[in-house]
């Protein structure tokens, strides 16, 4: 809980210098730097990365692995997947609502109408993958297989939020922060369990 209780308040502490309109100059000069390495075939690959924080993207994934893991005889972990995904786009949306930052002028595409800080691109995908990554490492000899995935996706999702314009630099760091913070309380209540070979599903044998 050292984690969670950490990232609640660098988020407490960013969340105050951002209202009080003091993180703008970092904002802008981490925007100008990023958006300097633009290129067509970058803002392709950025426009791909930023589908994998997409809730039209996490839903079906996320359902789909819920499945299997249900399947697998791993309903508790299948319910922590769902418990932390759901979770953190509800509490997106209240953060949204409770500190209603204007977005910034997007360089690509069309900036989202909703409000900017926390990046829920940042939230969810810290929740999603972070998740995903504990469950599939519970028990296993390769957990370092996991992990990079689990933490190299959101941070690539945060970049790619940076450079496409739609989101302040603080709005991902804040939404990576949040979703810590939410991925570590359902993981200290609800941890994921190992399958038992008990649990798993019998096939006939022939």
């Amino acid at each position: 809980m050292i984690a969670a209780l950490v990232a609640a308040l660098f988020f407490a502490w960013l969340a105050v210098e951002v209202s009080r309109g003091n993180t703008i100059g970092f904002d802008m000069a981490v925007r100008g730097a990023v958006h300097a390495w633009a290129s067509p075939t970058l803002t392709y690959a950025m426009f791909g990365a930023s589908t994998m924080g997409e809730v039209l993207f996490l839903v079906p994934v996320g359902l789909l692995l819920a499945t299997l893991l249900a399947w697998r005889g791993r309903a508790r972990a299948a319910m922590v997947l769902a418990l932390t995904s759901i979770g953190a786009e509800a509490w997106d949306q209240i953060l949204k609502a409770i500190f209603h930052r204007t977005r910034p002028e997007a360089f690509f595409g069309t900036a989202p109408e909703n409000y900017s800080f926390p990046s829920g691109h940042a939230m969810a995908s810290t929740c999603f993958y972070g998740a995903l990554a504990v469950i599939l490492a519970s028990g296993s000899a390769h957990k370092t297989a996991y992990w990079v995935p689990g933490i190299g996706t959101p941070l690539l999702i945060g970049v790619s939020r940076v450079y496409l314009g739609v989101h302040y630099p603080t709005d991902v760091l804040a939404g990576y922060a949040a979703g810590l913070v939410w991925l570590t309380v359902v993981l200290r209540f609800f941890p994921p369990r190992r399958a038992t070979p008990a649990s798993l599903p019998q096939k006939g044998v022939e």
